[in-house]
């Protein structure tokens, strides 16, 4: 998923933070104000990682990690958005989307050959206190579906307090966020085609099993895997944390599924499946 001209002209800033690059393009910034909303960027970023991050000692979700039971554990207000926003994607991919499958994922991704460990315990997030209460332990949590999504939603807010109304940004290259009424073309690319989108205020995600292998582990066990699992699947939708919860969430179907499973969320705009021929458009 890569960006194209016209970028030009735009003002282009990096960032490494979440285990990935973070790029923001700004458009009509002044060399003065550009490097300087950049800066409030990265602060924000950085931020973000220490609290949403299981890998850094001392964040929320590395405590809530190591919670006993009867524990309960205060939250930064961001944390528990993103749980909130977590918990309610769960119900709306009919559990397809769990953060709680920390465990199986790095089991998954060391490469062992041992089954996979049963996920046990649970956790209890508190709707109206930003505060999370240890059942049982047990439940490993991990944002990777959908916190570097929810940092660009959470980017996007600081951009509009500062009247910033034409940038692109993006977490590596499965999640894009664009603000503003300008447009910025895409380019989807696929294992045996290609196809360019246009982003105009509006978020795009991709999940696929090319970059990083087959990562994404089903919470009803791999059993519950389809026989032809998509390759890639890129989801756009209003926010970023939003598609990318889907993005993550379709890979674990068949492509003729997802109508179907997309039948109650008319905010998905569109969907793109590469099935290792052409790339179909879904949605």
């Amino acid at each position: 998923m890569t960006p194209n001209d016209p970028l030009a002209d735009a003002r282009l800033f990096r960032h490494e933070a979440m285990r990935t690059e973070f790029t923001f393009r700004f458009r009509g910034l002044s060399d003065v104000s550009a490097p300087g909303i950049a800066r409030l960027c990265i602060e924000t970023l950085d931020t973000l990682e220490s609290q949403l991050s299981r890998f850094i000692d001392g964040s929320d979700i590395s405590r809530i990690n190591q919670m006993r039971a009867g524990e309960t554990l205060y939250l930064s207000e961001a944390v528990h958005q993103c749980l909130l926003l977590a918990l309610d994607a769960c119900s709306r991919t009919h559990g397809l989307f769990d953060i709680t499958q920390g465990s199986r994922i790095e089991h998954l991704k060391s490469g062992q050959n041992q089954p996979a460990p049963d996920i046990s315990g649970s956790l209890t997030i508190h709707p109206d206190v930003p505060a999370v209460t240890c059942n049982e332990p047990g439940r490993v949590l991990d944002l990777g579906g959908i916190g570097k999504g929810f940092a660009l939603d959470r980017l996007k807010l600081l951009l509009t307090e500062w009247e910033v109304d034409d940038a692109l940004l993006a977490a590596g290259a499965s999640s894009l966020l664009a603000i503003g009424p300008g447009e910025w073309p895409v380019d989807l690319t696929g294992d045996a085609d290609s196809r360019r989108v246009t982003l105009c205020n509006q978020a795009l995600s991709a999940s696929g099993t090319g970059i990083q292998g087959s990562h994404i582990v089903h919470p009803y066990g791999d059993e519950a895997m389809p026989s032809a699992p998509c390759k890639r699947v890129w989801v756009a939708a209003p926010g970023a944390a939003l598609a990318e919860v889907w993005s993550t969430a379709l890979m674990l179907v068949s492509a003729d599924e997802i109508p179907a499973l997309l039948a109650a969320e008319p905010e998905i705009t569109g969907v793109h499946a590469d099935t290792g021929g052409n790339i179909l458009t879904i949605r």
